[in-house]
């Protein structure tokens, strides 16, 4: 009786010991659905708080379009979720589905842009590239030539929707830490460029005409002082903006130089904007 109570014993020590050891794992794992970030990464970027300054000092800055309020998202270069704000009092104050809007296009100007890393062995972007989510517009058109791009890198809607709504827009909204992905291809979209011309991550701003979204992510951008992008390669024809919106789009439809993007109500004017920096 004695030997069958000690095996016993000894078979509850070991589940309990398997049980301690599956719980210490499962703790050092990231949380489900969210990735554990590049060194550098979000540690790097702008916080909740500076993101919803800049977004709001923008919205008033630039008036042209609908004049609404404005979601803004920003990614790291692995394409992380690092910050969501928005303009307004509360985030009934301008449309709830341009929350995940302003990540899609925060993710695929990170996604398709490049710094003078990218080159090596006789390939790559020496001076980088940088397309705006305007630039990519006429391109992704039937017959253009990166038709098909905007189905690509699906939104995972399980980052996209989870937690509670109360705290999307807020330095707790559960898609912070998360890998949002997406594609959208009008404007809104901007790269990010370190101290260096070194691409860091991407902005996204919705909520407005396509235009103004693209007008005002590119001074949220410039608030934050992430444009350092003065050589930085682009499509624009402006070296002093060069992932800027360019409106080329004849009365046949199509776009001179196969980058362009069309007119909104109300539409600004780009060539007044900020221009990079060193």
């Amino acid at each position: 009786m004695r030997r069958q109570s000690a095996l016993r014993a000894s078979a509850v020590v070991a589940v309990a010991i398997s049980v301690i050891s599956f719980s210490a794992s499962a703790d050092a794992q990231p949380t489900a659905g969210k990735q554990a970030p590049a060194a550098g990464g979000c540690a790097s970027l702008p916080k909740y708080a500076e993101l919803k300054t800049a977004l709001a000092a923008a919205t008033v800055a630039e008036s042209s379009g609908l004049n609404n309020q404005m979601w803004a998202t920003i990614v790291d270069r692995d394409g992380i979720v690092c910050a969501v704000a928005f303009s307004g009092k509360s985030r009934d104050s301008q449309w709830p589905g341009s929350r995940v809007i302003s990540s899609q296009k925060a993710n695929t100007a990170n996604a398709f842009g490049l710094d003078a890393s990218s080159a090596s062995d006789g390939s790559g972007q020496a001076k980088g590239l940088a397309l705006s989510t305007a630039n990519l517009y006429s391109a992704v058109q039937p017959g253009g030539s990166l038709y098909g791009l905007q189905f690509s890198n699906p939104v995972d809607t399980g980052v996209a929707y989870r937690g509670a709504a109360a705290n999307y827009g807020m330095a707790t909204d559960a898609m912070v830490g998360g890998k949002i992905g997406g594609v959208n291809v009008f404007g809104g979209g901007l790269a990010l460029f370190a101290t260096g011309q070194k691409m860091v991550g991407g902005v996204g701003v919705s909520g407005d005409t396509s235009c103004a979204d693209h007008m005002i992510a590119w001074r949220v951008r410039n608030a934050l002082k992430l444009d350092h992008m003065a050589g930085v390669g682009g499509v624009s024809g402006d070296p002093a903006r060069p992932d800027n919106i360019i409106f080329d789009i004849g009365a046949n439809g199509q776009s001179a130089g196969g980058f362009g993007h069309p007119k909104c109500i109300n539409t600004g004017d780009q060539t007044k904007l900020p221009v990079v920096i060193q």
